[in-house]
């Protein structure tokens, strides 16, 4: 491969070279032309040979065994923001600086390698890491902040899995804790709020699906969820209209049974937004539910009197119904009873007919 790479720049310098000749033959050529070909051609040969040289440093460096020229190395390029060349140096001298004064550098180098390489989950653990490894140095609270820095810029969308935002959290306020005097602890409390921000909204959206997808008794007992996971939420007045909302349609849409009830409820809530949330489309919008929920109850109130009186009709008229077949079967069993009297007052009869009838006298049969 070097072979080919070494032919083909050697081709390039050849053509340019012919490039260069050919406008120097014809004289029709503008010398500001030519020059120009010769800067450029100057200026590609030396690229062309500092990335050669820098190839052979970072290549003898990942091959060399030697800890000095392997940091050098490292430091270099961790100096020119080579971030992924610093790294895969750093990464081989863990073992070769253990116990030595070089070893704070290597972890808190590789911490910032990766942290600006954006590897922000293993930047905030080597961050953490050097600050319990060694906690005489001067840079432990650095690396204490930038280990929380370090959580801060890894939590994940809003829409995503949120541990990594739950664990930022903890760590901003473990260096606030550790360190509430800090000119570093300034920005904290604000980026804490950020955070927490962001599982709000988590946790709203959520409740917003239920809402969307019509089931209502879930949405109510989400948003409600919400309100008691996060007391101070900025969000409050749209998980009111949301709760509002769905209060709303489970008492239009309710069945016998519980109309009453979930009326009452979505009325006393359309009140709290109109105590709460004055003078906002919220309270209008309380305003409107609350007259459409008034209408539903005086219009149910009518519907459930004229269902009782169908239903006192109805039940006069199975009583009556039930009073003549609990007549008929106490005439039924009337008979019955009458007849099985009768049946023993026959069999009575007999049986003292039986007792006083003398038996036959006694006959003998004379022998002829």
């Amino acid at each position: 491969m070097q072979q080919t790479n070494f032919t083909l720049n050697n081709h390039k310098k050849k053509s340019f070279s012919k490039k260069v000749i050919f406008l120097q033959i014809n004289s029709s050529v503008n010398p500001k032309t030519v020059t120009f070909y010769m800067k450029k051609y100057i200026l590609g040969i030396f690229a062309i040979a500092v990335l050669a040289s820098c190839k052979s440093q970072q290549e003898k460096a990942l091959r060399s065994a030697d800890k000095n020229f392997i940091l050098k190395a490292a430091n270099e390029n961790f100096a020119k923001k080579k971030w992924k060349n610093a790294l895969a140096l750093y990464d081989r001298l863990p073992n070769l600086v253990a116990g030595t004064d070089d070893a704070p550098n290597v972890v808190f180098n590789s911490a910032y390698a990766n942290y600006y390489d954006k590897n922000y989950r293993l930047a905030g653990n080597q961050f953490k890491n050097f600050s319990v490894s060694f906690p005489q140095d001067n840079r432990k609270e650095e690396a204490a902040y930038m280990s929380a820095l370090c959580y801060y810029n890894g939590s994940m969308d809003y829409n995503l899995d949120q541990s990594s935002t739950e664990l930022a959290i903890n760590e901003l306020q473990e260096f606030l804790t550790a360190y509430p005097t800090s000119e570093r602890s300034k920005n904290i409390n604000t980026m804490i709020d950020e955070l927490s921000y962001k599982l709000e909204f988590k946790a709203y959206e959520n409740a917003k699906q239920y809402f969307k997808m019509a089931d209502y008794k879930a949405a109510v007992t989400t948003f409600e969820n919400v309100l008691d996971d996060f007391p101070s939420t900025k969000l409050r007045p749209k998980i009111y209209d949301y709760i509002m909302k769905s209060r709303y349609s489970l008492a239009v849409g309710s069945n016998y049974d519980l109309k009453s009830e979930r009326i009452e409820s979505a009325l006393a809530f359309t009140r709290q937004v109109e105590k709460e949330l004055p003078d906002t489309e919220y309270s209008k919008t309380a305003l409107d539910l609350r007259e459409k929920l008034e209408k539903e109850k005086k219009d149910f109130a009518v519907a459930k009197k004229q269902m009782e009186e169908r239903i006192a009709v109805l039940t006069a008229k199975q009583k009556k119904i039930a009073d003549k077949l609990a007549e008929q079967n106490k005439t039924e069993e009337q008979m019955k009873e009458q007849i099985s009297n009768e049946k023993k007052a026959m069999q009575i009869q007999r049986d003292s007919a039986a007792l006083q009838t003398p038996p036959p006298a006694a006959t003998f049969k004379i022998q002829r």
